[in-house]
């Protein structure tokens, strides 16, 4: 006996309506993402107010918290994530090619932001940061942003395993947008391989 374990985007008119205030926050189009957390409407509606201070940046501001929300993306190759991400990436004022980098090395990365993505990578892959990797958080970000840092990484892993277990297909509107040098075969072929 075969089971449907697939879960898709719940048509907004489905929805629970304790959730209306996101389908206003969202001017009547919320993202695919939004739509298979609408499934648990107690979940999504707990989870809004989270995802509007992350999204933002925190203390950290937009533009390194779209570089830990990118880096996150790459760890858990999340392609919905991560395309989500580089127009928002773009408007805070990363370029293209560092974005493209998020990738691959931190060479070229100014001391803080090559910091800040290290930091990413031990949170994935040791589930706390070093002390050296503290220390140097330090000399750049004050505690209020350590901990953001962190828990944005952990918003957008959660995040990244709902995408990743149903397999969510990327919103129409924001693969239009997505500039023609961002596919998902060089996600694919360039994304951590941590």
């Amino acid at each position: 006996m075969s089971r449907d374990l697939s879960l898709r985007p719940l048509p907004k008119e489905n929805w629970d309506p304790m959730l209306s205030n996101i389908i206003e926050d969202m001017r009547e189009r919320p993202l695919n993402v939004h739509a298979l957390m609408a499934h648990n409407p107690e979940l999504l509606k707990a989870w809004w107010s989270f995802r509007n201070y992350s999204v933002g940046g925190g203390s950290l501001g937009r533009r390194a918290g779209e570089l830990v929300i990118l880096r996150v993306a790459s760890h858990l190759k999340a392609w919905y994530e991560w395309a989500s991400h580089v127009e928002r990436g773009l408007s805070c004022g990363l370029s293209a090619d560092e974005i493209e980098r998020v990738n691959t090395s931190y060479a070229q990365w100014p001391a803080g932001d090559a910091i800040l993505l290290t930091a990413v990578d031990e949170l994935i892959i040791d589930h706390r940061l070093s002390v050296k990797t503290l220390s140097e958080l330090r000399c750049h970000y004050n505690n209020q942003q350590i901990l953001d840092i962190i828990a944005i990484h952990g918003m957008y892993v959660i995040l990244g395993c709902m995408i990743n277990t149903w397999g969510l297909e990327l919103d129409p509107h924001i693969e239009r947008q997505l500039p023609t040098k961002f596919t998902r075969e060089t996600f694919e072929e360039t994304g951590s391989s941590s």
